[in-house]
């Protein structure tokens, strides 16, 4: 006998879930045949008399993703199934982990995020609103940008602040900046990245409890509709898709 720890993230080749509802073992959820990334950014836009275009934000950022399945057996569906059916459609937030985006390019970094006890920071405190920061090892082997990589352009990473639990904002690197490639008269050491993401940060950052997920990431979201269905085929098999958007708490 043994207590089980029910799993937030939707079942995927590399999300078991067991047939308690718990993650780490049991059978694995279907993987996806096609996914569609959209960020919205809701704008303003005024055109003043003499030809001028004046922006400004007008609601926060949103990701939004539409999901579709190959045609699933039972056993596949099933999991990812009744895993979408407990959260009551659009009631109950989950996560889900983008298989484009679930390990960093650079193969070398990724490497590195998996040693023991790396855990990347920023080095200062942030407040929300910025769009850049400069991150490194706090413990561990030591970071060098020269020998371990780097992020690359298309990254996403989500930050984990002890002390704002609410802070579940995913967030995509655009930029890097170097010890040997940087911009203006501030130069990263050896052991620091700067990073320029999207979209800008939504909480302010105390570093003292900060890390950065960025080796799988997960998007904490809810199904965008209050309909949950499926279709099955004269062969047996079961059709399928999602379309989910970011919940934040």
């Amino acid at each position: 006998m043994g207590t089980i720890t029910f799993t937030d993230a939707l079942p995927d080749p590399n999300n078991q879930i067991g047939d308690g509802g718990q993650g780490g073992e049991g059978s694995t959820g279907a993987g996806f045949k096609t996914v569609t990334l959209e960020s919205k950014t809701p704008v303003m836009r005024t055109r003043t008399n003499s030809g001028s275009v004046i922006t400004r934000s007008r609601a926060s950022h949103t990701w939004t993703a539409n999901i579709s399945y190959n045609p699933l057996t039972r056993a596949a569906f099933e999991p990812v199934d009744n895993f979408l059916l407990q959260r009551q459609t659009s009631l109950k937030p989950f996560l889900i982990s983008l298989p484009q985006n679930r390990v960093p390019q650079d193969s070398t970094f990724a490497a590195y995020l998996l040693t023991t006890n790396t855990t990347i920071v920023p080095t200062a405190d942030l407040v929300s609103g910025v769009t850049q920061m400069t991150i490194t090892n706090s413990g561990g082997t030591a970071y060098n940008s020269t020998t371990k990589g780097t992020c690359k352009p298309g990254d996403m990473f989500t930050i984990t602040d002890t002390s704002n639990t609410n802070h579940t904002k995913m967030y995509k690197v655009t930029r890097i900046e170097t010890n040997a490639k940087y911009e203006g008269s501030t130069q990263p050491t050896t052991a620091q990245q700067r990073i320029h993401f999207i979209p800008p940060l939504a909480k302010s950052v105390d570093a003292s409890e900060t890390t950065l997920r960025l080796y799988n990431p997960y998007m904490r979201v809810i199904q965008k509709g209050d309909v949950q269905s499926y279709s099955l085929d004269s062969k047996g098999l079961y059709k399928f898709s999602l379309k989910v958007e970011e919940a934040q708490p």
